[in-house]
C-alpha cells in the first residue's frame, strides 16, 4: 500500500522517513508484522524476492501456514480461522498483552500525536514544542502502566510524558486528550471489550490529572501506579472461529435454465466471501454485484477470487451467463 502527491509516490512519507526502530510483532490471530527495515533473507541467504515497488521498511510474515504468497501474509489466517493458543486455565494475559503489545501502543499514540492533537485548536498550540519521539514515549509509559516492561523514567516527569512540555494545560486540555486519546485507540482497533477499555480510560485520565498536578517539568505526584484486569478478570476466551461453513449453496442452474441473482448467483458466495469484501460492497446485494459484475467476473476467471481458492469452471460459468442474460434479481 501506498500514496502519491501530486503524481508522485511519498515514499519516504510512507516509510516513516526511515525512523522507525527495527520491531517484529505478532498481531492477534494475524501475521508478523515487521517494521523498521529489517532485512529478509531466504533459505539460500539472499533477500527474498519482492514486488515491483513492495516496501523494504515494512512487511506482513504469514503465521497461520496458508498464505498462497509465502513467506509473506496473504490474509489467509482469517480464511482459515487462525487463532492465538487459548491461555491455560489460570494464567490470563496483561492488559498489555491484550492490547496487541508496543506495536499496537504505538500506532495509537502516533495516530494521537501526528494526527489528531496537530489537527486540534485546543491542543495544538499546547503541544508545539513537543519533543522528538513523542509517540513512542507515551506508548512506552502506557506499555509500562497497563502490565508491560516499564519504560525508563516510568514514574519521573508525567507532564513530559504526556508531551505537553510548552503552554498551558488545564482542565479543558486535559479533557479534550483524553477525548482524543480514546478516539486514537478506537481508529487504531484496540481491543473494545468493557474490561481493557475501563482499564485504558483509567489509565489515561490518571496520566492526564497526573500531569494537570504537575506545576512544573520536575515535580512528582508519587509512584505510578500498575494498572490489571480488576475483580472481573480478562473476557472469557472465545472458541475459535470455524475454519470454513458447510456449503450450503443451491444446485447449480441446468444449461437451458434461465440464471437469476436470488437463486443462483447469491448461493456461490459464502458468508466468509461477503464479509472479506464488506469494505468495499456487499457480495450479496443484487445491486452492488450487478454494478460490479464484469470486474467480479474478471478476478474469478483469472483466479484471484476469492482469495482462499479458485472457483471451479462450472461456477465461474454459472456467473458470466447471468451477466450476459441481462443480470436478472
Amino acid at each position: 500500500m501506498s500514496y502519491a502527491i501530486d503524481g508522485t509516490e511519498a515514499r519516504d512519507q510512507v516509510d516513516r522517513g526511515g525512523t522507525r526502530e527495527p520491531a517484529i510483532e505478532i498481531t492477534k490471530d494475524g501475521p508478523y508484522r515487521i517494521t523498521g527495515g529489517i532485512l529478509l533473507l531466504g533459505a539460500d541467504g539472499a533477500p527474498e524476492p519482492r514486488s515491483a515497488g513492495s516496501s523494504l521498511e515494512h512487511y506482513a510474515l504469514c503465521r497461520c501456514g496458508h498464505s498462497q504468497n509465502k513467506p509473506f501474509c496473504s490474509g489467509m489466517h482469517w480464511y482459515v480461522g487462525f487463532a492465538d493458543p487459548v491461555p491455560a486455565p489460570g494464567s490470563e494475559p496483561t492488559l498489555f498483552e491484550w492490547a496487541g503489545g508496543l506495536g499496537a501502543l504505538t500506532r495509537m499514540s502516533r495516530l494521537l500525536y501526528e494526527k489528531h492533537i496537530p489537527a486540534d485548536p485546543l491542543l495544538a498550540p499546547v503541544f508545539a514544542g513537543m519533543p522528538p519521539g513523542q509517540p513512542q514515549r507515551v506508548a512506552g509509559w502506557l506499555a509500562g502502566a497497563l502490565g508491560g516492561p516499564a519504560a525508563s523514567g516510568q514514574d519521573e516527569d508525567l507532564r513530559q510524558a504526556v508531551g505537553c512540555t510548552s503552554g498551558e494545560f488545564g482542565e479543558q486540555q486535559r479533557a479534550r486528550w483524553v477525548a482524543l486519546a480514546t478516539r486514537a485507540a478506537d481508529e487504531t482497533g484496540l481491543p473494545a471489550d468493557a474490561g481493557f477499555r475501563a482499564a485504558f480510560s483509567s489509565c489515561a485520565e490518571w496520566l492526564s490529572r497526573a500531569a494537570l498536578a504537575q506545576p512544573g517539568t520536575d515535580g512528582q505526584v508519587g509512584p505510578v501506579p500498575r494498572w490489571d484486569w480488576g475483580p472481573g478478570g480478562p473476557p472469557a476466551a472465545q472458541p475459535a472461529r470455524a475454519a470454513d461453513e458447510a456449503d450450503t449453496a443451491e444446485p447449480l442452474p441446468g444449461p437451458d435454465q434461465p440464471v437469476g441473482f436470488a437463486a443462483h448467483v447469491k448461493p456461490l458466495f459464502r458468508q466468509r466471501d461477503r464479509q472479506s469484501m464488506s469494505f468495499a460492497f456487499d457480495l450479496w446485494s443484487f445491486d452492488d454485484v450487478r454494478a460490479r459484475a464484469a470486474e467480479i467476473l474478471t478476478r474469478l476467471q483469472e483466479g484471484s477470487m476469492p482469495c482462499d481458492g479458485a472457483w471451479p469452471a462450472e461456477k465461474v460459468e454459472v456467473f458470466q451467463r447471468w451477466t450476459d442474460a441481462g443480470m436478472q434479481p
